[in-house]
């Protein structure tokens, strides 16, 4: 995916009026690199997928991978369990991530069952499943609509289903927030991008990506029946979140895939 990928430069040079940021064709091109050097720990959450799955996963049960951008969490998946372990169904609203995604999995994971397809998450028709993750999603959907989806998904998961949430956080207190923006900041500097990328970047995404807080998360997690839910990873205004459906948490010492 790397060799037909391009480095970030979308907001390197003076915009008379920033646009209201999209997942369209320039973010593809450059998406794997923008990733890279804008989220702190995104690499290790999707290294851990696969050790989640081995964990909680029904053999052979499906994954949803929502917001599924360019597939790397079905390559990560995919990477650490045999084909038989799981199938994939990666979900994303651009039509160019899509066609990206389909032919990065078909090229590098062929043996496994993978699907990927154009879609909404808010009206999607689910199917059960005993896997979900949404990497960074929830955060791009409206404020108001967000409740339903969990909602829809805590229904679509089995019994023993799990589900993986990854976003960007707001602190509630306001110096805590400010300072864990400053040294994202600084973790963006860091990595290449200058202080009118950031400042240009920022504005395209005002009121496109909105976060929640962690309580916010967890509280919505347990209305929607979720019975179990631990944030298990935490980097600056990052954060990753694990919820279980009924009582189905397991501290096994076997590393092997559930079967029922």
């Amino acid at each position: 995916m790397s060799d037909a990928s391009y480095r970030d430069a979308i907001f390197s040079t003076p915009l008379d009026r920033v646009a209201r940021f999209s997942f369209d064709e320039q973010v593809v091109a450059c998406f794997p690199d923008m990733i890279r050097r804008s989220v702190p720990g995104y690499g290790q959450i999707l290294g851990m997928l696969g050790l989640i799955a081995r964990r909680h996963l029904r053999h052979g049960a499906r994954v949803y991978d929502l917001g599924c951008s360019l597939g790397a969490g079905g390559l990560s998946l995919a990477g650490q369990l045999p084909p038989e372990a799981f199938r994939y169904v990666g979900v994303d609203l651009s039509p160019a991530m899509v066609t990206r995604a389909r032919e990065t999995l078909d090229t590098e994971c062929p043996d496994h069952a993978i699907q990927v397809m154009e879609g909404d998450i808010r009206t999607l028709d689910y199917e059960p499943a005993g896997m979900i993750v949404l990497n960074f999603t929830l955060q791009f959907l409206p404020p108001a609509d967000r409740e339903a989806v969990m909602g829809r998904l805590f229904a679509a998961l089995e019994p023993g289903g799990v589900l993986v949430l990854s976003e960007k956080i707001r602190a509630e207190d306001e110096a805590e927030n400010a300072w864990l923006v400053e040294r994202y900041h600084d973790f963006k500097r860091a990595n290449g991008y200058s202080d009118m990328e950031i400042s240009q970047k920022r504005t395209a995404l005002e009121n496109v990506l909105v976060p929640d807080t962690l309580a916010e998360h967890h509280a919505r997690l347990g209305r929607s029946g979720f019975s179990r839910a631990h944030t298990w990873f935490q980097l600056l205004n990052f954060a990753s979140l694990v919820a279980f459906k009924d009582e189905a948490f397991k501290d096994a010492d076997s590393s092997a895939p559930r079967e029922d």
